[in-house]
């Protein structure tokens, strides 16, 4: 068993929870109430299939264009939010806030190829 330094400083009998050990993940590129609407749509279709197919596909069909122009469009105005943050900035006297922005692009970039 290894010696685990964190652990050993908490006071006795507490020991840090799932949320004390991670750092919050990125935030989701659509809206909750949008990825569940489309997420309802799609229990719908699973529920109908066995009755009308063709329809249900169909209606499958129109769910994943809506998730995907809602996606193309988030990250569009994702893109328009970082550039607006360093296009006009000089880069000698905000290096870190360049640094920032490239960092977010690398994440997003970094999702966008784990999809």
């Amino acid at each position: 068993m290894m010696y685990d330094q964190t652990r050993a400083q908490q006071p006795a009998g507490q020991t840090p929870g799932a949320a004390g050990r991670r750092s919050p993940g990125p935030e989701p590129l659509l809206p909750s109430d949008e990825q569940g609407k489309i997420v309802l749509r799609l229990r719908h279709v699973l529920n109908t299939f066995a009755d009308t197919p063709r329809e249900a596909l169909e209606e499958a069909e129109s769910a994943y264009d809506e998730a995907t122009a809602q996606l193309v469009n988030a990250l569009a105005e994702r893109r328009r939010l970082l550039r607006s943050g360093w296009q006009d900035r000089d880069p000698g006297t905000q290096s870190d806030e360049l640094r920032l922005a490239l960092r977010q692009y690398r994440e997003i970039t970094q999702r966008l190829l784990h999809i």
